[in-house]
C-alpha cells in the first residue's frame, strides 16, 4: 500500500498545502486592507488641506483690510467728535465759509462710512438696548433711568464688525440695579405659602 506522500516528509516540516495557501491569502488581505487605510487617509488629509486653503483665501479676501479698517475707524470717530462738539446755535451763527466746512466735513464723515460699508465694515445695532458681551463693552454702571439692570444706557463709541467679525467693540455704559427699589410685598397679613396657588 502506497502512503501520502506527507507521510515521508522529514520531521517539523509544515506540508505544503491549502493551509500555506490560506495564511498567505490572509497575509495579502491584511496588507491590501493596509494599503487601502493608508490611501484613504491619505485622500482625508489632501481634502482637508484643500478646504484649509480655501477657507485662507476666503478669510484673506473678507479680513485683508482688517488692521487698517480699524486704524481707519480713528479717523471716522474724529470726524464725528468735531461735528458733535460744534454747537447748533453757532453753525447758525456762522459765516458761509464755515457752514461749508462743516457740510465738507459731514459729506467726507458719510462717504468714509459708506466706503467702510462696501469693503464689509458695518457699525454694530444698539438700538435693542440689550447688552452682548460678544460686541459690547462696558465702561461704566450708570442709574437706568427706567431701564432693566445691565441694559445700555449710552454708546460712547461705536463699535463695528467687518463680516462676521468683530473689529471694535461698542463702548457703553449699562444701567445698574436699583437696590433702593422696594421690594414687592405681599400684604402685611401674609404669611410664607399664603399665596401660593394650590388649584389644580
Amino acid at each position: 500500500m502506497i502512503g501520502d506522500e506527507n507521510d515521508y516528509l522529514p520531521e517539523g516540516q509544515e506540508p505544503e498545502n491549502g493551509e500555506t495557501a490560506g495564511n498567505q491569502i490572509a497575509a495579502l488581505q491584511a496588507e491590501n486592507a493596509d494599503l487601502k487605510d493608508r490611501m484613504l487617509r491619505a485622500m482625508a488629509d489632501a481634502e482637508n488641506t484643500r478646504r484649509r486653503a480655501e477657507r485662507d483665501k476666503t478669510d484673506a479676501s473678507q479680513y485683508a483690510v482688517t488692521r487698517f479698517a480699524r486704524d481707519i475707524l480713528s479717523v471716522a470717530d474724529n470726524l464725528k467728535r468735531a461735528l458733535e462738539h460744534y454747537p447748533a446755535e453757532a453753525r447758525a451763527a456762522a459765516t458761509p465759509q464755515v457752514k461749508a466746512v462743516i457740510e465738507g466735513v459731514e459729506a467726507t464723515e458719510r462717504h468714509l462710512i459708506a466706503t467702510l460699508e462696501r469693503h464689509g465694515v458695518k457699525p454694530i445695532d444698539t438700538s435693542s438696548g440689550r447688552f452682548d458681551p460678544n460686541l459690547h463693552q462696558a465702561i461704566a454702571q450708570v442709574p437706568g433711568e427706567g431701564r432693566p439692570a445691565g441694559a445700555i444706557v449710552n454708546v460712547v463709541e461705536p463699535g463695528y464688525v467687518i463680516a462676521d467679525r468683530l473689529l471694535r467693540p461698542s463702548m457703553v455704559t449699562v444701567a445698574r440695579a436699583d437696590s433702593s427699589a422696594p421690594a414687592p410685598s405681599l400684604g402685611p397679613d401674609s404669611e410664607p405659602g399664603s399665596s401660593i396657588d394650590t388649584k389644580v
